[in-house]
């Protein structure tokens, strides 16, 4: 069952630059899906269409079948559709991590005892519970950004749009920021995934390239990484694993056309290729 339909998606911001360009896509129930592109593409732009951030200019984007330019239906939408952005100063907004994560319940109404039920829950899926009468500002960057997310998670959102979420985390914090991206989407979370890093994305169910406000080519990771001369040609990059097995098969070696990890590719080695 399709949460997110987009059809013949249009956007053009204030100054008339084409953004989008009839875009057609599906995202699942429970789907783990990436979008990569390069700088300009259009990533962020169709993911502020999925929580209604963004209205199209011709075309229509429905959210578990609610039409997005349609005003009524904003607060469903947005209860439906949570968004983590790249820059987790920039998210937290209270001097206390608890505070910070009951922000947006508090705006919503919710009565106290609840608050503090889903603001405990949601920092212990994090691994955050023992930071809750931190001050952010002590925190680590991947610790911030899970703030965010727990923060997210407390509104009970079905879907997790991250946008670039670890783009100013150090190896360490991206890491972290993925076991939970991968943890949410096992609990059934649907998640979307705008990123640079071609290593997260190959973790996703299926990858959307994007460019020039264009969607080019949907698929498995495996799928869209077997052609690694298109993916360059676009600007792109492969995952160091792909990258090193496609090297090696040049050289002679037989090695599967499925290595996506450094995993798949010792396994594949070892295996006597």
């Amino acid at each position: 069952m399709a949460v997110i339909k987009v059809k013949n998606l249009n956007f053009c911001y204030a100054n008339d630059k084409v953004a989008l360009e009839n875009v057609n896509c599906e995202i699942s129930e429970g789907e783990f899906v990436a979008i990569i592109g390069t700088n300009g593409s259009g990533k962020s732009t169709l993911a502020k269409h999925f929580n209604a951030l963004l209205i199209p200019t011709e075309g229509k984007v429905f959210v578990d079948n609610l039409d997005t330019a349609i005003a009524e239906n904003l607060w469903q939408i947005r209860s439906k559709v949570g968004m983590v952005f790249q820059n987790p100063d920039n998210e937290i907004i209270a001097a206390i991590v608890e505070d910070d994560v009951a922000f947006g319940l508090e705006n919503l109404g919710i009565e106290p005892a609840e608050i503090r039920r889903r603001v405990d829950l949601s920092l212990d899926s994090v691994g955050m519970l023992n930071y809750k009468n931190f001050s952010p500002t002590k925190l680590s960057g991947g610790q911030k950004q899970r703030i965010a997310i727990a923060g997210t998670i407390a509104m009970q959102t079905k879907i997790i749009v991250f946008d670039e979420p670890t783009a100013m985390l150090d190896p360490q914090g991206r890491r972290e920021v993925m076991r939970l991206i991968k943890k949410l989407h096992a609990q059934g979370l649907t998640i979307i995934l705008i990123t640079h890093f071609m290593d997260e994305a190959a973790q996703a169910e299926k990858i959307f390239i994007m460019s020039q406000g264009k969607i080019l080519k949907s698929g498995t990771p495996q799928e869209i990484f077997s052609d690694i001369v298109q993916i360059k040609n676009l600007g792109l990059d492969v995952p160091a694993p792909v990258e090193l097995a496609d090297r090696l098969r040049r050289k002679g070696y037989k090695i599967s056309k499925n290595i996506l990890t450094a995993e798949d590719l010792a396994a594949e080695l070892k295996g006597g290729n």
